[in-house]
């Protein structure tokens, strides 16, 4: 496995010590954990579970008048 020596400054350290005594863990499988948890490319099922969640969320109808014409002028392609 590789090694990683993280050098906090201060304030991160000070941080660091009560969240992995409140979890149990050691500094070192705490801060795995957080990376592990906080690094990855997914989603996170809260934020899925959001989707239509809000009916009245104006996606689409504001900004365009009567016609459905944009707020600005765009830019073709």
């Amino acid at each position: 496995m590789p090694q990683v020596t993280p050098y906090p400054d201060d304030e991160t350290a000070a941080l660091l010590a009560p969240a992995a005594s409140a979890s149990g863990l050691s500094r070192s499988r705490w801060a795995a954990q957080e990376i592990r948890s906080h690094a990855g490319d997914a989603w996170p099922d809260g934020c899925w579970k959001l989707a239509g969640a809000f009916p009245e969320f104006p996606l689409q109808d504001r900004g365009r008048d009567a016609q459905g014409s944009p707020d600005v002028p765009r830019v073709g392609f």
